[in-house]
């Protein structure tokens, strides 16, 4: 595995330097093939997405996206706790990518049912590395507490789980989530942690530093199988790295 940490002065720059990564990737695809994205919600991926159909709806081959989702609120899509109501409103609906590109989570259907059947979607679609399917880009944001997608630090058993998708429940308020599973994150070809703000510098600096007691957090303990794993940073949630 190998992992970098990039810092950036602003979320602008942060936003810029994914959307010319993500050109230069697509740039790489066959003519016949496609990439596959697994998104997160959080307000940071949101400012990313609204970045890019701002000033990259016209740069950016759209049609060689495949769209996935790492996680999902148990809720129906037009709520506003939808994370594919926000990628949609911020991103989908102002680009050219085909509707039959775009693989929602059913956050309105049965919770345990939607997580089979939505791996069971994932794996006929997603080309398979390990015997598991791997996304060429998973997009990850970072709690205050260390979860990451819908993997809380009560559930450290998710990051290991032969599932790839499984029923998460919110500590703090009991809301039903859909979750990939550690099993698929870690298979992913890329993995972009995007994260923003000084309200995480102190989380960000103990996963990072590897600090006692860091492991408790679940996002600490996502090591790709043979990707890459990247932290995007702005100078606010990297300004407790001592490094």
């Amino acid at each position: 595995m190998s992992q970098s940490v990039r810092v950036f002065p602003s979320r602008e720059a942060l936003a810029q330097s994914f959307a010319e990564m993500l050109i230069r990737d697509l740039d790489r695809i066959e003519p016949d093939h496609y990439y596959t994205v697994a998104l997160s919600g959080g307000s940071t991926p949101e400012y990313v997405f609204r970045y890019l159909s701002d000033n990259y709806a016209d740069r950016i081959d759209w049609e060689k996206l495949m769209i996935f989702w790492g996680d999902e609120r148990c809720v129906p899509p037009e709520e506003k706790d939808s994370n594919y109501r926000m990628a949609y409103e911020s991103l989908l609906q102002n680009v050219p990518i085909p509707d039959t590109n775009i693989f929602r989570i059913r956050g309105e259907d049965d919770p345990a049912l939607e997580a089979k059947q939505y791996a069971e979607l994932v794996g006929s679609i997603v080309p398979a590395f390990n015997g598991v399917p791997q996304f060429d880009l998973m997009l990850l944001g970072l709690g205050e507490d260390g979860h990451t997608a819908s993997i809380f630090p009560d559930r450290p058993d998710l990051l290991t789980a032969s599932a790839l998708y499984v029923v998460a429940i919110k500590p703090e308020n009991k809301q039903k989530r859909i979750t990939a599973t550690g099993r698929i994150i870690i298979n992913s070809s890329k993995i972009y942690y995007i994260v923003t703000g000084k309200g995480k510098a102190a989380i960000v600096s103990e996963i990072i530093e590897g600090k006692s007691g860091a492991e408790q957090y679940p996002a600490s303990r996502i090591k790709p199988v043979s990707g890459h794993l990247v932290w995007m940073l702005d100078s606010e949630a990297a300004s407790l790295l001592t490094k």
